[in-house]
């Protein structure tokens, strides 16, 4: 049977923090984020715990019935314990060696890992089409972890939000389609 998962990146917010809202470009995102995906059936939405993630999904879960389920594994990954002004070059180097890990971090190994271990779960469910919500850099290593050529780059380049449709059949990896475009 063909599952699909919509793995989808939060819309603009506030900042960083897990308590960072939406902005109010934000909130219209997500309302139009709700229309976009209205008619794709959606079974199951898992989203990461942190505000900006799981209200980018409020709208479309409100309109189908479905309660959002929050799982810490889509929490964005955590580069450093400190504020580094280089952050982005030791980001980039993370992409190269996955297990590069710096003081108080996340090795890419580290947070792929437990972001697939949410796909794999919800694929063995009984759901169909579901909605995975999370952060940008967390959403690269999933995509990587299918698609080594995904990297720094393919990072840069997400949207807030974005949305990517894996199809998965038989075969071990899906097949990956950006279809978000603003």
């Amino acid at each position: 049977m063909m599952k699909y998962v919509y793995v989808v990146r939060h819309c603009k917010a506030d900042g960083q923090e897990p308590d960072a809202k939406l902005t109010e470009l934000g909130i219209q995102q997500a309302e139009n984020l709700a229309k976009f995906l209205l008619d794709k059936d959606i079974d199951f939405i898992i989203s990461s715990p942190f505000e900006r993630a799981y209200r980018t999904i409020a709208p479309l879960a409100e309109q189908i019935g479905i309660e959002v389920v929050l799982d810490d594994r889509l929490a964005e990954r955590l580069l450093s314990r400190k504020n580094h002004p280089d952050w982005r070059n030791m980001l980039r180097k993370t992409y190269d060696d996955l297990d590069i890990c710096y003081e108080g971090g996340e090795s890419s190994n580290t947070a792929m890992s437990r972001a697939i271990s949410v796909v794999m779960e919800v694929l063995n469910g009984g759901n169909k089409n579901i909605v995975l919500v999370s952060h940008g850099n967390l959403i690269s290593l999933l995509l990587k972890h299918f698609d080594d050529r995904i990297g720094f780059r393919e990072w840069e380049s997400l949207s807030n939000p974005d949305v990517f449709h894996l199809t998965f059949s038989a075969e071990e990896k899906p097949i990956i389609r950006r279809i978000w475009a603003e």
